[in-house]
């Protein structure tokens, strides 16, 4: 691509610093340049039409042409376009929304806490967690567990539980008291003759052992998305989180439930937490909130929780954290509408309703060459490319299959993300089976083109 002279990449490349991109690179190939969103679809600068398959950023879970909600951003703004949650002062927007979660959200939440992304979210959870146990004068109890690959943001603190080496390398993390268990992949990670059952029961005793090594008084928290996104969609295998809580509530250590992706309908439920029985002490969302047409996010928390929380900042005189933009009215209002529309256009019954063709058709992809495994559940999955199906060796350099599957898609019209080798799919919730029918169809393609680009360079494929 030759970038024209004071054309919008031209000046993209002059002056932005883009997030997740290989910055030099950027500066020769220039970005490509969405301008328009319609439904499922979206257009680039050059008018070529693209099916989002991936929701944008797993996150427009209502597409990209929602009117109900241009009409609420711009009536609140008009009534009340900025107000503060500080010190006391709040407005309709945010009271009623923090009303609605809590309704929707599962029985043990109570309360809840606004920010404005997964990651201050996440963030904002860890904090809650240490000023929880300072209040109960559990000093020590104070790290915190993440997973191999699980994703819960970018700031220092989530970055560091993230579990993903690209998000340490160069930033010097991970901090302090911020530790990891193994990824729960059984395709990748099952040992030779092991059941999921049986390398549920490993992940588990593993997760137990940290503790113990570590100290259970001091380990205070364990997050887990219930299935992991930007990992590779990880789908838990069978007993993994009814055996891991079991192994939280032994040692008093509380469950964070991250579903910044997962959560208002992807996988067939309100939340992932149904889909999978979990019962967290917290609970983190997102993306879908608003169906990321404006920034929101969402830390809840269970009343048992909240009690030691409130009473240490009556002690303190303050409970010192917030941001400017905490329930920020316009942002309140589209998440309200958001809610809204899940329920009068019977989102999570449409969801379930196209999810077994989508399903289906992500799992007739482990015929194809390239394919090791699919997985995935509700509206959300991912295939593993692989150079050999028996052994599940990968390619080398790895990446560079998902990357050209991810590059002919485009060609084709169709937007994925590839993480590594692991091509993931998140349509927005709207998709219909027309839609699904086209993704796939464009996938196909994609991986047929990407087969036949390796067999011209000389690559085998077993």
């Amino acid at each position: 691509m030759t970038i024209q002279p004071n054309s919008p990449a031209a000046r993209d490349v002059a002056y932005m610093i883009h997030p997740y991109t290989n910055l030099k690179a950027h500066e020769e190939s220039g970005p490509m340049i969405i301008v328009k969103g319609e439904g499922c679809y979206v257009y680039d600068d050059t008018g070529k039409k693209y099916l989002e398959g991936l929701a944008g950023l797993w996150s427009a879970s209502l597409g990209f042409s929602v009117d109900r909600l241009t009409k609420a951003a711009t009536k609140q703004m008009e009534t009340l376009p900025y107000y503060h949650t500080f010190a006391h002062k709040s407005h309709l927007p945010g009271i009623d929304l923090a009303e609605k979660l809590i309704g929707l959200a599962p029985a043990q939440m109570a309360k809840v806490f606004f920010a404005n992304s997964g990651s201050e979210a996440n963030d904002t959870a860890i904090k809650l967690i240490w000023y929880y146990n300072n209040a109960r004068g559990r000093h020590h109890k104070k790290k915190i567990i993440g997973r191999v690959e699980g994703y819960h943001g970018v700031t220092i603190a989530s970055a560091s539980l993230t579990g993903k080496a690209v998000n340490h390398k160069g930033f010097d993390l991970p901090i302090a008291n911020i530790i990891h268990t193994s990824n729960p992949h059984y395709y990748k990670n099952g040992l030779e003759g092991e059941s999921e059952e049986e390398f549920a029961t490993r992940m588990a005793d593993e997760l137990e052992q940290l503790i113990l090594d570590e100290g259970p008084d001091t380990v205070a928290a364990f997050f887990a998305e219930p299935i992991q996104g930007a990992g590779g969609v990880i789908v838990p295998p069978k007993t993994y989180f009814e055996k891991i809580q079991a192994v939280l509530k032994k040692y008093d250590v509380l469950f964070v439930a991250d579903e910044v992706i997962c959560g208002f309908g992807r996988t067939g439920n309100m939340w992932a937490c149904e889909t999978f029985d979990l019962k967290p002490d917290m609970l983190v969302c997102a993306k879908a909130l608003s169906s990321s047409m404006l920034p929101i996010s969402a830390c809840m928390i269970s009343e048992d929780m909240y009690e030691p929380i409130a009473n240490a900042s009556a002690d303190l005189g303050v409970l010192g954290h917030g941001y400017t933009y905490s329930a920020h009215p316009v942002c309140a209002a589209v998440a309200l509408e958001t809610l809204k529309i899940y329920e009068d256009d019977d989102i999570i019954g449409h969801v379930r309703s196209v999810a077994p063709l989508f399903q289906e058709r992500l799992a007739a992809f482990e015929s194809h060459a390239l394919v090791g495994e699919s997985r995935g559940r509700g509206l959300v999955g991912a295939l593993e490319l692989v150079q050999d199906k028996a052994t599940k060796k990968g390619f080398e350099p790895a990446g560079m299959v998902g990357a050209l599957v991810g590059k002919f898609a485009m060609e084709r019209g169709l937007m994925l993300r590839p993480i590594v080798d692991a091509v993931c799919v998140c349509p927005p919730l709207v998709i219909n089976e027309s839609e699904i029918n086209e993704l796939f169809d464009k996938l196909s393609g994609a991986l047929d083109d990407t087969l036949a680009h390796l067999t011209a360079e000389g690559q085998a494929v077993a």
